[in-house]
């Protein structure tokens, strides 16, 4: 998908030429001279047949910022910072498939009911499945030779967010430092992730000719983060000449971390290529604004008397995410689906023990989430690495499967952990 267009270069998967190398690779001379015959002329014809990517000019993306704040100290070791920050990205790059049509639209789709219709009603449908364009259909390109599907990143994506940043900052004074920050923010985009990074938000858009259709929540938006951080050096015997008082008693430091963190949004996904443009990644499910939103419910098509597709009706009308069937427009926005909030301590705990002059030694425990709360988010609740332990589907995120946003069921509950650590100062 990612390759470069025929007229460029060609790839070929070495699997699939067992005679072109051996390994290791390159020790081995890489491809064998001879060993790929050679193609000859590639023909106009033949070349757009072959044509699944499009590499345009460049056009580099940009970001607008602005910020406003200010800070007060008071009683002598405060200080209080309130700040606002907006962000602007323009020309976000967007993987899209070339001129692909969803012939599903607002007014020109099958309808889902919550409750079966009569069958009079269902033979006065004006629509059918059977007279929808074929799924991959490219009324553009395809005339013109162009058979594949081609996917190109065009620089056409967008972002805003807005935040208002609090914090409160106790400098060190009488053993103890302390910060404390709230953040609001709001961060929306049409274009969150350009490349199979995630299940969690589809990587193209839902329909590849309108943009507007997948301006959202971001799946980056955490609309409140709330951060509590302390360090504490207890006085007790701090300069004490009794050894062992000062040792044993005192040389005690206590540090800690609290967040809470509102959940990310994922999008709830059909699996299918419901608007029938010949992609499935990006298509959303109907929406039930009645509905339980921990719901998601699977649909029985319905035909008219002639045995014809002409709708479908909810299996379960409590639901508030509808899986939308071929033929029927998705309604649901991006982002809209929520996990469960970050809540969680972090603490360290440590013994200083003076050996001699300039000589110490530090017994140090730290734990993550050290009251075990079980805490089932899309990754790490106290750091940025990448989770891919859950990304082996998106059944979770399809209405009408068992595990549809059973979060305990898909991820991890963060279960406490706890490492020992010495140090030896000298």
């Amino acid at each position: 998908m990612t390759a470069y267009p025929p007229q460029l270069s060609a790839t070929f998967d070495a699997g699939d030429y067992p005679n072109v190398f051996k390994v290791p690779f390159l020790a081995k001379g890489g491809i064998y001279p001879g060993s790929i015959a050679a193609g000859g002329t590639l023909s106009q014809t033949d070349a757009r047949a072959a044509t699944s990517s499009y590499i345009p000019d460049q056009v580099l993306p940009y970001s607008i910022q602005w910020n406003l704040g200010v800070q007060h100290q008071f009683a002598k070791d405060y200080t209080v910072e309130v700040r606002y920050l907006g962000t602007r990205g323009v020309h976000m790059l967007v993987q899209n498939q070339m001129d692909r049509i969803a012939t599903v639209q607002p007014n020109h789709t099958l309808p889902t009911y919550l409750s079966a219709p009569s069958q009079a009603t269902l033979d006065a449908l004006p629509l059918t499945l059977a007279q929808l364009s074929a799924p991959g259909s490219n009324p553009i390109l395809g005339p013109l030779g162009f058979t594949s599907k081609i996917t190109w990143w065009a620089p056409i994506g967008n972002s805003y967010y807005h935040g208002l940043a609090t914090q409160v900052t106790k400098r060190l004074s009488h053993g103890m430092s302390l910060i404390g920050a709230y953040t609001w923010s709001h961060n929306i985009d049409d274009s969150t992730a350009t490349h199979f990074t995630t299940y969690l938000t589809p990587r193209r858009e839902q329909d590849f000719m309108n943009m507007r259709l997948d301006k959202s929540n971001s799946a980056l938006d955490r609309r409140h983060r709330l951060t509590l951080s302390w360090a504490y050096n207890t006085p007790w015997f701090e300069n004490s000449s009794n050894w062992f008082s000062k040792n044993l008693l005192g040389n005690w430091r206590w540090v800690g971390t609290y967040t809470y963190e509102s959940p990310e949004f994922v999008t709830a996904q059909s699996g299918l290529d419901s608007n029938l443009n010949g992609d499935t990644a990006g298509d959303r499910t109907v929406l039930n604004l009645a509905g339980d939103p921990t719901k998601g419910s699977n649909v029985t098509a319905l035909t008219n008397s002639a045995g014809a597709t002409v709708a479908y009706v909810a299996k379960d009308p409590t639901a508030m995410y509808i899986k939308a069937g071929a033929g029927v427009f998705p309604n649901a926005a991006r982002n809209t689906l929520p996990t469960r909030p970050t809540d969680n301590f972090d603490m360290s705990i440590a013994k200083k023990f003076t050996v001699r002059e300039g000589k110490t030694v530090e017994i140090r425990g730290d734990f993550a989430n050290i009251f075990n709360h079980p805490q089932y988010v899309p990754g790490y609740i106290n750091s940025v690495r990448p989770n891919s332990t859950f990304t082996t589907d998106r059944t979770f995120l399809i209405p009408g499967n068992s595990s549809f946003a059973k979060w305990d069921q898909v991820f991890s509950s963060s279960p406490r952990s706890a490492q020992i650590a010495v140090r030896y100062v000298f």
